[in-house]
């Protein structure tokens, strides 16, 4: 069993007092990882505001570092990741309890209906790492709304998706649909982190959690808190076996579809 905390909380701060009182909390009650909102430190925005971009390793990377280290526990944060060539990219990245990085997963599908997609170089991998024996992959908001990254991560052997995100209080039931939909059908757990308030109320949290059933374990209200989630290996390798649907998959004939399109 291992468990995890959501930090919800507002975004734009640039405080990492404000990470650092959540992740204390979480660790005292005995949370291995804690995983903040999508950009939670300079609020997300579709447009670079001027000098945010920042290498792994840099002043917030490094905030996430010291967090993990003086806490003893794995901190999922979220930079504007600048020097890979052009735009940066929106990057989640993983700092383990002594500081180390982990993993970085750059976001797959930049929000094109808000221009993220003209600020932004989009990333083309996916990223794991473990903690207390779960597998975790990383997706980082919009990547919700496409199926096919994880069913990736499924395939890839992930016991639970984390999800940090911006995602608009006039969204939010879409939020609430996909989370659920995502764990079911790949037959493992989902974590969603959201954002909480922000300038005209456009983000009201609802971070959640399901399990592989698609049933949601856990859920946030509209403000600032950590949310806390017990995950059980053994629950989805019980839901794999019980509904093998992953290979029951005809991969050789959806290439072939898609080729005859």
């Amino acid at each position: 069993m291992t468990m995890i905390a959501l930090a919800q909380v507002a975004g734009g701060r640039g405080d990492p007092d404000a990470a650092t009182r959540m992740a204390e909390e979480a660790a005292a009650a005995g949370a291995s990882l804690i995983c903040f909102p999508e950009q939670f430190m300079t609020g997300w925005s579709p447009e670079i505001p001027p000098g945010a971009g920042e290498p792994l390793g840099g002043p917030f990377t490094a905030a996430f570092s010291e967090i993990a280290k003086k806490n003893s526990i794995t901190v999922v944060g979220s930079i504007i990741e600048a020097g890979r060539g052009g735009r940066p990219q929106n990057t989640a990245v993983v700092l383990g309890p002594g500081g180390d990085i982990l993993a970085a997963y750059a976001k797959i599908h930049l929000f094109s209906p808000g221009g993220e997609d003209r600020c932004y170089t989009a990333g083309d991998r996916i990223a794991t790492f473990t903690v207390d024996g779960t597998t975790f992959g990383l997706a980082v908001c919009y990547d919700l709304r496409f199926p096919e990254l994880f069913r990736i991560y499924a395939l890839a052997g992930v016991e639970c998706v984390l999800v940090p995100a911006a995602w608009p209080c006039c969204r939010v039931r879409h939020w609430e649909t996909l989370l659920p939909a995502r764990a079911l059908e790949n037959r493992y757990y989902v974590a969603g982190v959201n954002t909480a308030g922000g300038p005209d109320g456009v983000y009201c949290g609802g971070s959640l959690a399901a399990d592989p059933d698609g049933a949601v374990i856990a859920r946030a209200g509209a403000g600032e808190e950590p949310l806390f989630v017990k995950l059980d290996l053994a629950a989805v390798h019980a839901a794999q076996k019980s509904l093998p649907s992953l290979s029951d998959r005809r991969s050789d004939l959806y290439l072939r579809l898609l080729s005859s399109l």
